[in-house]
């Protein structure tokens, strides 16, 4: 069986390789057999290797047979029929001590040959091997060199969705607006060629040109984005910034190239983005749109208030009151929409407990605190109200956690790990482009990678990581104590002025009472049971998870999950981070406890390694 590589070199192909594949080609994968062990993986089992070629010895990485070849006279400079030298097979199969040994005999870096006319670095590319690419540029390759597509290395990085080699390219001072031989930019590839999000996403994180275009057609990466079709890519480079108004060389915005294809929803993300960015040139509309959130809040408030309203009603016609509700709700959505924006809907949830908690407050002075003689039953609610609104502030405005790094920082960092072979994803972060700490995260709605990452709760907005987890859970434990008390003001306030009872009267005529006495106490009750049954929960599941198990919740689901993969089942409370109930609450909220206690201090933004003491010292140090 025959096969033919990038390259353009015919060989044999042995029965039990796989073929790779690029652009139609194949060539036997000599680098791994997947029927071996791992530690078999280097030698197949093949026919006495003393009578290969060279070429082929190359191929399966036979370095002993390769120096007898060239000790006996065989120029590792010398091309094939087809220009394919040694060291293009060499880096192909990812065969560094073969390059290593090719190159001290003269063999040339940067020679170009087979069909696409490429340098072993460009194969190397193709393929994504990491540390072939590091061994090349060590050597003198040059990663700005075209190959026969007018690619050069960083443009076949992307168009393979290398992320490693992405990364690696550019910390090693080559240029992210490199352009192809027409003029095409890494970011135009990846727009138009790569319909997922990667590497357009990473490519926007090194801060490529938005706006340059090509040779050819003038256009920029949203307008090849456009032309593809490639509706995540053209809502990346929207929200990056790019620009509406360039037209390319047929004088067409991206605009126009949306409504020539007749894609809908590109049209909409388009049209949009147009009026969103028109808004801001108003100056009333600018500055309704640096105060999205307390129109948000604003909103929230009017709403809670409006549903309470007609519900509270004295007309019996609930035809009426659906109307008004459906028509409040449509008036609300409008503003929303024209004022606000759909992205920053996200915050809704916050602006609707914030809402809550103001009309849950009111109705407390308003309807239940006359019915509470004695001060000492109010001190509960005083003091639950200030500690929520401290301890939600503290949330909110403390720093989670953000892995921090300088741009020289994150270049150092990638070339370090590559080296060292640990630019993977369990170590790096492709969106930050950060050394990944232990316990951290990437927040996709953030966007940030958090130490020592909880969640990213929707009702604070924000995410929970080792700056602020203490004070969220503190937040939960306040706010629950105030709907507990507001619950407890509801039923005085039903027994003083409602004339049924349950015991006497049952649940129905008790119910009926009650909403005919009060709509609006009945309204405000549901909103108490709910932020009341989330609050609880979750501050039961906070409490367990720090205490008895010295976990996130993060950590927890993805044991949990690991658990249920495994035959073996993994033990949720044996982990390196569980010092036991007492120890683990004084690591948590950094409380000596009068001496009793001696809380670990570790900075979980720097922290990479453990390192484990005898269990009287309880202590992780940082290394």
């Amino acid at each position: 069986m025959e096969g033919k590589c990038s390259g353009g070199h015919t060989q044999c192909q042995d029965h039990s390789h796989g073929p790779l594949r690029h652009h139609g080609h194949s060539w036997p994968n000599m680098y791994e057999d997947k029927d071996l062990p791992k530690e078999q993986n280097v030698l197949p089992f093949v026919e006495d290797y003393s009578n290969f070629d060279i070429v082929k010895a190359t191929q399966y990485g036979l370095l002993e047979r390769c120096q007898e070849l060239v000790e006996a006279g065989y120029d590792v400079r010398q091309p094939d029929k087809e220009n394919v030298t040694l060291l293009h097979w060499a880096a192909i199969n990812n065969r560094l001590d073969l390059v290593k040994f090719f190159i001290s005999k003269g063999a040339v870096v940067d020679q170009l040959g087979g069909d696409l006319n490429s340098t072993p670095l460009h194969w190397a590319v193709r393929q994504g091997h990491l540390s072939m690419v590091i061994l090349l540029l060590k050597f003198g390759a040059d990663p700005t060199l075209i190959d026969g597509e007018g690619y050069s290395s960083l443009h076949l990085a992307v168009l393979f969705q290398h992320m490693p080699v992405i990364a690696y390219l550019v910390s090693k001072d080559q240029s992210i607006d490199t352009v192809d031989r027409n003029g095409r930019t890494p970011l135009m590839l990846s727009a138009h060629k790569i319909l997922g999000v990667e590497p357009t996403r990473f490519l926007l994180k090194l801060n490529p040109s938005l706006n340059a275009v090509d040779n050819g057609e003038r256009n920029t990466a949203l307008h090849w984005a456009v032309v593809a079709g490639n509706v995540s890519a053209v809502d990346l480079l929207l929200e990056a910034g790019s620009s509406l108004d360039i037209k390319n060389a047929k004088g067409d915005t991206p605009l126009d190239l949306a409504h020539q294809i007749q894609n809908r929803l590109i049209i909409h993300l388009l049209v949009e983005e147009e009026t969103m960015r028109a808004r801001k040139t108003s100056r009333f509309l600018r500055i309704l749109g640096n105060n999205e959130f307390l129109l948000l809040l604003v909103s929230s408030l009017t709403l809670i208030w409006a549903i309470g309203y007609v519900i509270d009603l004295n007309s019996d016609s609930w035809l009426l009151k659906g109307s008004l509700l459906a028509f409040i709700f449509i008036i609300i959505s409008l503003f929303a929409r024209q004022f606000i924006g759909l992205n920053k809907l996200k915050y809704f949830p916050v602006a609707f407990v914030l809402g809550s908690i103001f009309w849950i407050s009111v109705t407390c002075f308003i309807w239940f605190l006359p019915d509470i003689l004695y001060t000492v039953s109010q001190l509960p609610f005083f003091g639950g109200m200030v500690g929520l609104l401290y301890y939600f502030y503290k949330t909110v405005r403390t720093d989670p956690g953000y892995i921090k790094t300088t741009e020289e920082e994150r270049k150092m960092n990638i070339i370090t790990l590559a080296e060292s072979a640990s630019l993977d994803f369990r170590t790096f972060c492709t969106s930050c482009l950060v050394k990944k700490p232990l316990r951290s995260m990437h927040c996709h709605t953030c966007n940030s990678c958090i130490a020592r990452y909880d969640q990213h709760c929707i009702w604070i907005g924000r995410c929970v990581g080792v700056g602020n987890h203490s004070y969220f859970v503190l937040f939960l434990f306040f706010l629950t104590m105030v709907n507990v008390w507001a619950t407890y003001g509801t039923i005085l306030y039903w027994s003083e002025h409602c004339s049924a009872s349950y015991q006497q009267d049952g649940a129905w005529t008790f119910f009926t009472e009650i909403v005919s006495c009060s709509p609006w106490v009945v309204y405000i009750f549901t909103l108490i049971s709910f932020h009341t049954s989330w609050a609880t929960l979750l501050l039961i599941l906070q409490l367990y998870q720090i205490a008895f198990l010295g976990l996130t919740s993060q950590e927890r689901i993805t044991l949990w999950k690991q658990s249920k993969r495994s035959k073996h089942p993994v033990s949720l409370r044996k982990t390196p981070y569980n010092h036991g109930c007492l120890q683990n609450l004084a690591d948590f909220f950094q409380c000596s406890c009068f001496g009793l206690f001696k809380p670990s201090l570790v900075d979980w933004t720097k922290q990479y390694t453990l390192t484990f003491h005898s269990p009287t010292e309880r202590n992780i140090h940082p290394v």
